[in-house]
């Protein structure tokens, strides 16, 4: 998981981006930008809306909450590809979740 702190000062592996997500107001307040892919297969990672916190435990598996002290990450979308950290295409099958 990621903490905020962590992910603006290192690189990291969109695989391992999982768990509780918060999304941000504003890309100043985000932990990732990311920009919505309208085709699987252009995305960085493919994303499973969990319903259960405790299910969102592999990659590309996010519970989404509506408090920001809860989430592990914190994002924000842009429409513009090239100032996204990465893209996603959410799916709704959970076979289909997680990095190519």
């Amino acid at each position: 998981m990621f903490n905020s702190i962590q992910v603006k000062a290192q690189s990291f592996d969109v695989c391992q981006v999982y768990g509780a997500v918060y999304e941000a107001d504003s890309p100043r307040n985000a932990s990732f930008t990311i920009f919505l892919e309208t085709s699987e297969a252009f995305a960085d990672l493919v994303v499973y809306q969990e319903d259960n916190r405790l299910m969102a435990n592999e990659s590309g598996h996010w519970f989404f909450t509506d408090k920001p002290s809860f989430a592990h990450f914190s994002i924000y979308f842009v429409s513009n590809r090239g100032l996204a950290d990465f893209s996603i295409y959410y799916t709704e099958t959970l076979s289909f979740a997680g990095c190519k």
